[in-house]
This record gives structure tokens, sequence and C-alpha cells, in this order.
């Protein structure tokens, strides 16, 4: 008998099921939507944000200190950044097929459309890129670090995890060997990857967010 934390992880994804929705009834209401990855907006809505942006010289001024002081921090964190990109794309490329396990396909994860929204000056714009860029590198690090644990190390672990990926709900229960030698390097989990991608990125280009 399985236990019940796989069920309660199953309702989980139903969650995230009904958040897709959610998004796409917020498209809805502030008037916009997805084309070929591009955010298209109604021109009245358009109109309508341009009155709330700050004007790029007057945001350039920064109004608080420990702002100014953050910033030397904050933008030096696209050294390492980039380094782990490099070494993530790397090991994406040429050790997951080794594994015979599906490389994970950037563009899912790497999402720049915050440069649409025209209540934004250029230099938040500036800003979102980089968070975009980063907050994106975070979650394509954790879908390879996810596959390649689900192949050699599916095990939950002992207690509730602070988060936990998409893979978690189907590794073997903590303590029971039977199912970890049932888990372990098995090829068939990966079987429907490719075909989630493709009903994903047909959902993007044809609905809202």
């Amino acid at each position: 008998m399985e236990s019940k934390i796989r069920e309660l992880l199953i309702k989980m994804d139903g969650l995230n099921a009904e958040l897709r929705s959610e998004y796409q009834r917020l498209a809805e209401k502030y008037g916009f939507s997805l084309k070929e990855r591009t955010v298209v907006f109604l021109e009245k809505t358009r109109l309508k944000n341009r009155q709330w942006r700050i004007p790029a010289w007057r945001y350039a001024v920064p109004t608080r200190v420990r702002h100014v002081l953050s910033m030397p921090f904050i933008y030096a964190m696209i050294i390492p950044a980039v380094m782990l990109d490099i070494f993530l794309t790397v090991y994406n490329l040429i050790a997951l097929p080794l594994y015979r396990i599906p490389r994970v396909r950037r563009e899912e994860y790497f999402i720049y459309d915050r440069r649409f929204l025209d209540y934004l000056n250029i230099i938040q714009k500036a800003n979102c890129l980089y968070c975009s860029y980063v907050n994106g590198l975070f979650a394509y690090a954790t879908e390879i670090g996810a596959r390649t644990e689900r192949y050699w190390c599916p095990v939950k672990a002992s207690q509730r995890p602070g988060m936990s990926h998409r893979w978690y709900k189907d590794f073997a229960d903590y303590g029971n060997p039977e199912e970890w030698q049932a888990k372990f390097n098995r090829l068939e989990s990966f079987v429907d990857t490719e075909t989630d991608s493709r009903q994903s990125e047909k959902r993007i280009e044809t609905c809202g967010l």
C-alpha cells in the first residue's frame, strides 16, 4: 500500500493546474494575450499602464542609501550566475543524455516577458531582465538536479523538505528498500517528459499566462 505522501503531492499538482487557470483568468482581466511568446496588450490597457510609468531620469537617482549600498553586491552576482549557467548547460547537454534522461528544455525556465509592461521604465525593465535570468537559472538548475536525483537517488526525506520538485512525489518512501529498488535507475519515469514539454509549449502559445 502506498503512503499518503504521494496522494498529497498529486493533490498539489492538481492545485498547480488550477493556478494555471487562474493565470489565464487574470490575462483576460488585465487585457493581454500571448502570441508566439509575445505579450500583446489591448491598446486602451497600454495607454492606461503608461500613466503609471516613473520617468527613467527620476528613477535613476536613488532615494535610499541602503539601495545604493546594495548595488555592488546584487549586480556582482551576475558573475557566479553566468558561470553556473555554463556548467549547468554543459551538464545538461552531455551528462543527462549519457544517463538516457531527456535534456531540460531551457526555454521553459527563462521567461523574459516583463519587457512588455508599459508601466515599467527602461531601467526597471533592465533590472527585471536580470531578475528573470537569475531566478530562471535557479529553476533550470533545480529541474536538472531533480532529474538527476530521480535517476540516482529517488528516496523521499524522512521529514517534509522546505521545497520539493515535481519528481519528488514519485520517490520511494524513506525506509522502504523494496520501493527504492523498483525506482532506482528507472528510465521509464522519464517517458512522458518530452510529451509534457510539448503540451506545455503549445499551451503557452495558444492561451494567456
